[in-house]
């Protein structure tokens, strides 16, 4: 499999510390750190040329006590691929 990797940039945004540290939770429920689970929002809103609210994404949440969770964190250990590359498959 032969990825494209997106150029990315750093963006300083001012954002309620309480809204951003709740996000940061949110994100990380689904898997996802705080960069990821913003450019998902944000492409999902390019895509579909409107907001979108994170009930409209077809995700669950992981816990920590579900199986599936330490799977995630074994995967992040190992050869991954980014959400830009997951994103286009």
């Amino acid at each position: 499999m032969t990825a494209t990797i997106q150029a990315k940039e750093r963006s300083n945004v001012y954002l309620d510390t309480n809204l951003k540290q709740k996000a940061k939770e949110l994100f990380k429920a689904y898997g996802l750190s705080f960069s990821d689970g913003l450019n998902l929002l944000l492409k999902q809103a390019v895509n579909r040329k409107s907001p979108i609210l994170i009930s409209d994404l077809d995700i669950e949440p992981v816990y920590p006590n579900d199986p599936d969770y330490k799977i995630m964190q074994e995967a992040r250990k190992g050869d991954t691929i980014s959400l830009d590359e997951f994103m286009k498959l």
